[in-house]
């Protein structure tokens, strides 16, 4: 296994993160715990998961699964970098959702309880708040940072202007501020590239890219289709709207010699500000297909026809449509 610092800290971490998403709606518990007990033999110390998971209103159900496989002791938690998030609603009061001082601290207590931990090593905000003042948000992360029940602090699905505004207030309280963004990313989805990839670049920051298959559609899509294996109406609609892109990349990975699912990820991992991609495996296969893309180097004719396949924003802002 690979590992790198998340963003500007010494916290060492596996270059790919495991993704628990599936833990409980597709994929059953005693199924889940193969799949972490084979992703720390495989030296993955990354796992990802939201208290929203599980999809069960207000039950945190992968937290559970989580906290349940930790509790089988053996250094598990030991040896896990653990993140989880907080923003979405968990309870019917008007409280029980969003960035306020008081969700935060009613939200980890819960992920505390259903993790069966004292601490989380990274506490990711699912979604800008913009209701709430920066001020309030850092004022309870700093408590849980002091009380050690939070190490390090992470956004998901913001703005870059939201990444730079609270770490620059942040850094007027002496505060470490963010560390890490979790972001839509993948071949193609690339509209971070126009600012969230330059601020993390500029601040310090992760990026730990979510869905880098595009739902399974950069996993040799029309290969699957081909073979028999059916997908979900929307997933249908993906392929059929990004055909011809499907037919040129699947066409081009196999000129390559290599898997359309891990060109995707090492597409990802060329990348200096990527820390980990979320591999999200409902089953072993899947998990243990994901690890020949550490190994994949992209030539600079490889990441060129990529482009020409798969074409982002044109770069960073203002140059993506500017002088």
């Amino acid at each position: 296994m690979q590992y790198t610092n998340l963003g500007r800290t010494g916290l060492s971490v596996s270059r790919l993160c495991l993704g628990t998403m599936n833990f409980g709606p597709l994929t059953t518990e005693p199924d889940s715990y193969a799949i972490m007990d084979k992703a720390l033999e495989l030296d993955i110390n990354f796992f990802d998961t939201a208290n929203v998971y599980g999809w069960k209103f207000g039950e945190g159900v992968t937290e559970q699964i989580v906290g349940r496989w930790f509790a089988q002791g053996g250094g598990r938690r030991e040896k896990v970098v653990l993140a989880t998030k907080v923003y979405n609603k968990m309870a019917e009061w008007p409280n029980g959702r969003g960035l306020s001082a008081l969700h935060i601290k009613q939200a980890v207590e819960a992920s505390l309880r259903r993790l069966k931990t004292d601490y989380i090593d990274l506490y990711q905000m699912h979604h800008v708040d913009r209701s709430v003042p920066w001020e309030e948000i850092w004022q309870a992360m700093e408590q849980l940072v002091q009380q050690g029940k939070v190490l390090y602090v992470g956004s998901s699905n913001f703005a870059g202007w939201h990444i730079t505004q609270a770490n620059y207030i942040a850094m007027q309280r002496h505060f470490m501020g963010l560390v890490s963004e979790q972001s839509l990313y993948n071949l193609n989805a690339r509209m971070i590239e126009l600012e969230v990839i330059p601020a993390c670049k500029a601040l310090g920051l992760g990026l730990i890219p979510w869905s880098p298959l595009a739902g399974g559609l950069l996993g040799g899509a029309l290969q699957k289709a081909a073979a028999g294996r059916r997908a979900n109406e929307n997933a249908q609609k993906a392929v059929e709207k990004n055909r011809t892109k499907l037919e040129a990349y699947e066409a081009y990975c196999k000129v390559l010699g290599e898997a359309p699912a891990d060109v995707a990820l090492a597409w990802l991992l060329h990348n200096p500000v990527v820390t980990a991609p979320i591999i999200g495996p409902r089953t072993l296969e899947q998990m243990t297909g994901s690890l020949r893309a550490l190994d994949l180097k992209l030539s600079e004719e490889t990441l060129k026809k990529l482009d020409e396949i798969w074409p982002g924003p044109g770069g960073a802002a203002p140059e993506a449509y500017a002088w």
